[in-house]
């Protein structure tokens, strides 16, 4: 029997739910026993993380699905990312003398509308076999009743406490008495259970339009922000298309823009020719292909990824095998590419909830839902309980840049969620946080699934990098790396001229991955959670 560094992965025959807090997990799983499918089940767990894990997800903020049905085959791609205001312009910010779109506070928190509700709504109308009011049980009573502080949660209250101090509603519901809550106390957030009381009697109505819409609208008018009532009764969810690309046996579904899900398809095209498989587990090369396939694909994020409505986004093209052949001659076997010959920007710094859900039909749901940052932009809007996105930070504010502010746009989005097919059936469902890093998590996941037989605990506990900055102040071209990592790959990467952020052995900013793979001879679901976050997979 092998030694493993951690859990093995949960085996489990007819349904299963992993996400990054195992009561959200719980919720799902329990939605799918009482025959909900694994929409419902992530509505479930999505709702359950809004109270859980504040700092990562809220009500407020945005979200992107891949779902399938298992008795068409299709996979479609809906998308809830909150638009920019009618109020939103280039123009608004220049008479503010603003360069940028501020990253916390009352600006960024009200320029795009949260649109991870009309999300939970439309795929509810469409693939829904419990009342909605059914799925928002356990994050009702959570709210209502009060929610355990783990560990991680109480060190991240800690560490962005004083950006939080100027907006006391949310001062008051995530340090009471002015203090940092202890791991193993609870917290309530009763305004939030009315929230998802409403949504829950009323579906999309009950927080797009009615009491919650006029007290969002009201907030927003009273602290000097942008969206008002008529932006969240027009906010919506749209289905589209996903997009898809092929590595080795694998067929994998990635979300289209404004999301950057092409980047992981084009850095799988990138690395194929190479045969990761033929080189060492955790060596050097694997690492060193990887880091120069991201810095391409990201220079090519950098440069087209916007809103389709309003760019010209040539998704086509980036995604393709011949694109990447054209490309690959950046690739330097011996040496680390410079960040110079092919620039990218962003920030590794972002926190996501990833839900992945299979029912016993083999339906499953890829759900990625965000504040964007810590606490997203740090307000809570009065007494609704409801934490709002920063994810309108993303927008560049150069009237010539694809991303551009314009009103009724989504901003660039670094959510991506994936579903993967071997022989034409579903195999897995697979998802992270972690901002700029996620399509990074996605590659090195898949290619430890794929290219190394790891198991789908195995792929995501291995030892992982990030390459790119958490601050202002680190080089673009920084390559942070876990220790687990043998010391003469380490030690060869420095050689090669990769510029080190040496981690400890584990650490939380290289994300939280979770996924469900789906053996192909017994249908058995196996569930994997990583242990860098609180979840749990779990199953039935």
């Amino acid at each position: 029997m092998r030694i493993r560094t951690g859990r093995p992965p949960t085996l489990a025959p007819r349904g299963m739910v992993t996400c990054p807090h195992s009561l959200a997990s719980a919720a799902g799983a329990d939605v799918l026993r009482a025959g909900g499918s694994a929409v419902d089940a992530a509505i479930a767990a999505s709702a359950a993380l809004a109270v859980l894990y504040p700092h990562m997800t809220s009500v407020g903020g945005d979200a992107f699905w891949l779902i399938h049905d298992a008795r068409t085959g299709a996979v479609r791609y809906l998308d809830a990312g909150g638009r920019a205001a009618a109020a939103g312009s280039i123009d608004w910010f220049r008479a503010r003398g603003l360069a940028e779109v501020p990253y916390r506070g009352i600006v960024p928190a009200t320029l795009t509308t949260p649109g991870a509700v009309a999300g939970w709504c439309e795929a509810h109308a469409a693939y829904g076999r419990l009342p909605l009011a059914r799925n928002l049980e356990a994050a009702i009573a959570y709210a209502r009743d009060g929610f355990p502080v783990t560990s991680r949660l109480a060190g991240w209250i800690a560490s962005v406490a004083a950006e939080l101090a100027p907006y006391p509603e949310t001062t008051a519901l995530f340090l009471p008495g002015g203090t940092v809550p202890r791991a193993g106390t609870t917290l309530v957030n009763a305004g939030l259970a009315r929230t998802l009381e409403a949504i829950a009697d009323r579906g999309r109505a009950g927080f797009y339009e009615g009491e919650v819409a006029d007290a969002l609208a009201a907030f927003a008018a009273a602290r000097g922000g942008l969206f008002t009532a008529a932006d969240l009764k027009g906010q919506t969810a749209r289905w589209g298309e996903p997009i898809v690309g092929t590595y080795r046996d694998l067929t994998l579904y990635e979300t289209p823009a404004p999301t950057q899900g092409f980047t992981v398809l084009e850095m799988l095209n990138l690395v194929e020719p190479m045969e990761l498989h033929r080189r060492e587990f955790l060596g050097p090369d694997h690492v060193h292909f990887l880091v120069q396939a991201k810095q391409i694909a990201y220079h090519d994020r950098d440069r087209h990824l916007a809103d389709p409505a309003f760019a010209d986004v040539p998704m086509a093209r980036m995604i393709s095998k011949a694109y990447a052949a054209e490309r690959r001659g950046l690739i330097d076997p011996a040496r680390a590419l410079p960040w110079d010959r092919v620039p990218s920007y962003g920030s590794l710094a972002g926190d996501t909830v990833f839900i992945a859900a299979v029912d016993a039909d083999g339906n499953a749901a890829s759900l990625i839902h965000s504040l964007y940052g810590v606490f997203g932009s740090g307000v809570t809007a009065g007494d609704t309980g409801v934490v709002l996105q920063n994810r309108s930070a993303y927008f560049n504010l150069d009237p010539a840049h694809p991303n551009c502010l314009a009103p009724g746009k989504t901003p660039l989005h670094t959510l991506i969620a994936s579903l993967g097919f071997r022989n034409d059936r579903l195999w897995s469902v697979l998802g992270c946080m972690g901002a700029d890093g996620q399509p990074q998590i996605h590659l090195q996941t898949y290619v430890n699934l794929l290219d190394f037989g790891c198991d789908i605990q195995e792929a995501l506990e291995a030892p992982r990098w990030l390459s790119g900055r958490f601050g202002l102040t680190e080089p673009r071209d920084t390559l942070h790396i876990e220790a687990r990592f043998p010391a003469a790959t380490i030690d060869e990467l420095a050689r090669r001229g990769h510029l080190l952020d040496r981690w400890g052995d584990w650490n939380e900013l290289a994300g939280h991955a979770h996924g469900i793979v789906i053996d192909p001879l017994s249908g058995m679901r196996c569930g994997g959670s990583d242990p860098r976050s609180d979840g749990a997979a779990i199953g039935y």
